[in-house]
């Protein structure tokens, strides 16, 4: 009987060593969503007691364009955060590592680029065209 993970799928000191690189990644992430949070919050406290009309209020504008950017790059941290669990749990299965559209091994060093991709660098570059 063979004991070696299947092909692709990470062995042991692969595993530790993704497990971490992904709980770093998370708490990055987790931390800019804490940051961008915080920073949100403050104009919404900074708006209400300037009481800067954003339609009318040359400074409105500003105020206005700076939330909506924030909260773009909170939905993005977020996204990036969910995509960071479903991987934790990709490596729990056992499937971490494995391209979801060929099922062929994704290279360790996209992984460590891109912990949370799904799919291999051909996968990836076909799916641009």
């Amino acid at each position: 009987m063979n004991d070696r993970p299947p092909r692709g799928v990470p062995s042991g000191l692969e595993q530790r060593a993704a497990q971490e690189l992904l709980a770093e990644e998370r708490a990055s992430a987790m931390a800019r969503i804490e940051a961008l949070q915080r920073h949100l919050e403050s104009i919404g406290d900074v708006s209400t007691w300037t009481g800067t009309d954003d339609e009318h209020d040359p400074e409105g504008a500003t105020i206005a364009y700076e939330r909506a950017q924030l909260q773009g790059m909170l939905v993005d941290a977020r996204r990036d955060l969910n995509a960071l669990e479903r991987a934790a749990a990709r490596l729990d299965e056992g499937t971490y590592g494995v391209c979801e559209r060929c099922g062929k091994p994704i290279a360790r060093e996209r992984l460590e680029a891109l912990p949370a991709t799904t799919t291999c660098i051909a996968c990836a570059s076909a799916a641009r065209r």
